[in-house]
């Protein structure tokens, strides 16, 4: 008896040891080691609605018909990866305004047709289109949502061709996403970046009306005060604290440390969104929600170029994206946030894609690349090293910052100043960039005609920053952010942990820090004595004299000149990170008279508000005559003068005094 339950326990060792590996392999491949096909299924549900189910074995993903939302995801043994309780889980939407107040709204761009564009053993693509006529009540566009899933892939990628005809009537468009809701019984646990990575709280820890959460200073942020983990308590959650810029924004989501698996959305390419590299975008928030922004305002505000007229067409694909799942055999977040850092990386050496159906997506053989070497003349010829070079549609120097129309193609210069950039689509460009150190921006005199399979050589492009003459004083660094001044310590009973501490700029209510440093008497900063770091708040806010009471705020620059010219003309360099609803208006000496400049009202931005550190980029060359200036001790005075809240204010990149030039 005993040696037959040896026998049946080596019969069972031994059957383990071989199909445990068939159990836990990827599901992609039959017994005889052939790839499983790809299968597409139209299924017609209850109350005749449709659906259009893609699997290839290792990911299935349903979409309503002809409607073209993302209904489910199957992976793992997850049912749906997705929300169970809405009816939009995966949708692409957009904000517009017609030409009367009563057309616009939040479109969620839902089709009216479905195609399968291509089906073959290595992919399948599908499409959602709507085409517009007049009388319809959305926006004047034609919309083609794609999907693209392929054999050995866990995940699926998908892009959007926005089409606009001349004929139709004008509108604003301003923001277009692509936004998941996954299943909040799941998936707790978010990453942004290497130091932005925790489990966070739920939708129900926000609810204000049932008394989980206090409000604070505007909608998006609230207080924890009984969320569902004790540990979150009095933390601040607002979804502006997990922004980056585009050029950072390649890969976030969420971890089921439950199920072991990651939710991802894969970004190779900003080409497709607005703003350039270093706009400021949202990526994944409480829901638990991840999303892909393309064109917005965020970090712009009405800057933002959005408005189409009648006559003018626009054609534009946005993505493709890659939504990547992934999973592992142990609790362990880090390695699913490895792995997609490691596919990221994959997909961006694989751009631009080589197996979009579409027409309107050049292959890499049908783009050009754009080669030469940035030099910068400021007093002297230096090369223009780690700086910032782009194509983005013909405009002045900077518009690139406020284009939603277009592609942009950016790269950033070795250390000599040489720069390639590759994969661009066919057309006409401006040159743009800026050098991280200097001033002002960049355009290069003529434009630059990109055809299929060109290889267009610069050779030397001299970017000459604006200088009228040798510097007297400087305050700052020219980056084009407020980073490197005062950012004040975080209130300790509204901290999110979750935040590094290099981005302390994120944390919420620092704005409210400048009233307590400075109740009674503003700012001021001496040439010579004072430390912009230590003594430069970064940012010029309003202060607070009542419960709902601001005013505005002057700081001073204090400075020693030994000497005036009293006939030359000195120059004040004024570079801007951000500006919300500001008025900056500067004295010289003297504040007894009208201001000696203004700028007027100017920003949108509310990087103030939404924890920005910089928004648009904004500089003003002011002269300033010697006769204003003393022998001995000057004040130039700084005067935010726009006060109704506590979010009207700017951030200053760099200022810089400059004395007649000695030519």
């Amino acid at each position: 008896m005993a040696s037959q339950k040896k026998i049946a326990s080596l019969i069972i060792c031994f059957l383990l040891l071989f199909l445990l590996p068939i159990a836990f392999s990827e599901p992609t491949r039959n017994l005889d080691g052939s790839a499983r096909a790809l299968t597409v299924e139209q299924i017609k549900k209850r109350h005749g609605t449709r659906e259009v189910v893609v699997d290839n074995g290792i990911i299935r993903v349903s979409f309503s018909s002809p409607e073209g939302l993302v209904t489910g995801i199957k992976y793992k043994g997850i049912d749906n990866v997705l929300s169970p309780h809405l009816r939009a889980r995966g949708y692409w939407d957009l904000m517009w305004q017609g030409e009367n107040i009563r057309q616009g709204g939040l479109d969620r761009i839902e089709g009216t047709k479905f195609r399968i564009i291509s089906q073959t053993q290595e992919q399948v693509e599908i499409s959602f289109s709507r085409t517009w006529k007049r009388g319809d009540p959305h926006i004047p566009l034609n919309v083609d949502k794609r999907y693209i899933i392929r054999a050995n892939t866990s995940g699926f990628y998908t892009y959007g061709i926005f089409e606009r005809l001349p004929e139709w009537p004008e509108l604003d468009m301003g923001l277009i996403r692509l936004v998941f809701k996954l299943n909040p019984e799941r998936f707790h646990y978010m990453v942004v970046a290497d130091n932005r990575q925790r489990e966070m709280p739920t939708e129900a820890d926000r609810d204000i009306d049932r008394g989980h959460a206090k409000a604070l200073g505007y909608k998006e942020a609230v207080q924890l005060t009984h969320p569902h983990n004790s540990k979150l308590k009095n933390q601040v959650d607002d979804k502006y604290q997990y922004t980056c810029d585009i050029q950072d924004n390649k890969v976030h989501g969420w971890i089921s440390t439950k199920s072991h698996v990651g939710f991802w959305i894969l970004s190779p390419s900003g080409e497709y969104r607005s703003g350039g590299p270093i706009k400021q975008e949202l990526t994944s928030h409480v829901g638990p929600t991840s999303l892909t922004t393309f064109i917005s305002g965020h970090y712009v505000g009405a800057d933002m170029k959005t408005h189409y007229v009648t006559g003018e067409a626009w054609k534009k694909v946005l993505g493709p994206v890659f939504i990547y799942v992934n999973s592992d055999s142990i609790s362990n977040p880090d390695s699913l946030w490895e792995d997609a850092k490691r596919q990221t990386e994959i997909e961006v050496k694989a751009w631009p894609y080589d197996f979009v159906a579409s027409s309107d997506f050049p292959t890499r053989r049908e783009r050009g690349t754009v080669t030469g070497r940035l030099l910068v003349n400021d007093r002297f010829l230096t090369s223009g090293g780690s700086a910032y070079v782009g194509l983005a549609p013909p405009g002045e120097a900077g518009s690139w910052q406020t284009n939603t129309k277009g592609y942009q193609f950016w790269t950033k210069t070795n250390e000599t100043g040489h720069f390639t950039i590759d994969n661009v689509r066919p057309g006409t460009y401006n040159m743009y960039g800026w050098v991280p150190g200097f001033i002002g921006d960049f355009l290069y005199q003529n434009r630059v005609d990109v055809a299929a399979g060109s290889e267009i050589s610069l050779d030397r492009v001299v970017y000459e920053p604006p200088r009228n003459g040798p510097t007297l004083w400087e305050i700052g660094v020219p980056d084009r952010t407020a980073r490197e001044y005062f950012v004040p310590e975080p209130y300790k009973n509204t901290m999110n942990p979750y935040l590094d501490q290099t981005d302390n700029f994120r944390q919420y209510g620092l704005w409210q820090r400048y009233t307590e440093l400075y109740p009674n008497h503003d700012l001021v900063y001496t040439i010579g004595a004072s430390n912009y770091s230590q003594d430069w708040f970064y940012a010029h806010v309003t202060r607070k004299t009542g419960d709902l009471t601001y005013v505005p705020t002057t700081w001073q620059i204090v400075f020693q000149l030994p000497y005036v010219n009293w006939r030359g003309s000195y120059t004040l360099q004024l570079a801007l990170a951000s500006a919300a609803r500001a008025n900056l208006q500067v004295w010289i000496n003297n504040q007894n008279t009208w201001p000696f400049f203004s700028t007027g009202i100017i920003g949108k931005d509310n990087a103030i508000a939404r924890h920005g550190i910089h928004g648009i980029y904004r500089l003003y060359s002011i002269s300033v005559p010697g006769r204003l200036l003393r022998t001995g001790t000057n004040t130039i005075y700084l005067r935010q003068a726009k006060a109704i809240g506590p979010f009207e204010g700017l951030m200053y990149d760099y200022i810089r005094l400059e004395e007649p030039s000695r030519d």
